[in-house]
């Protein structure tokens, strides 16, 4: 693949962070914000997030049993859901494996 000069600048701080991670992790600093990037756009990162929510949804009702309503700091009943009414129900109840 060609590559491409990109010339940023960034406070003193910045590029010293950049300094110190890129050896620390045994790389340049160029490819160190090449891969910095690529983690921030690319699947991996869009992946993970996917994977939390589904996660947050599927044991939604665990965490209320455990932490309670008002510790969320909202009523039960008749809260909405990414917009939509949820009545007298969490959002992607049902049963989950593993128990607690």
């Amino acid at each position: 693949m060609a590559k491409t000069q990109l010339n940023v600048r960034v406070d003193e701080g910045t590029a010293r962070a950049a300094r110190e991670q890129a050896t620390a992790r045994g790389m340049s600093v160029n490819r160190y914000i090449e891969e910095l990037v690529r983690q921030d756009t690319g699947e991996a990162g869009h992946t993970f997030v996917e994977a939390a929510a589904d996660f947050m949804k599927q044991y939604e009702t665990v965490f209320a049993e455990e932490f309670g309503a008002a510790r969320e700091g909202r009523a039960a009943e008749g809260r909405t859901v990414e917009g939509r009414a949820v009545e007298g129900r969490t959002a992607g109840s049902g049963t989950h494996e593993g128990g607690r």
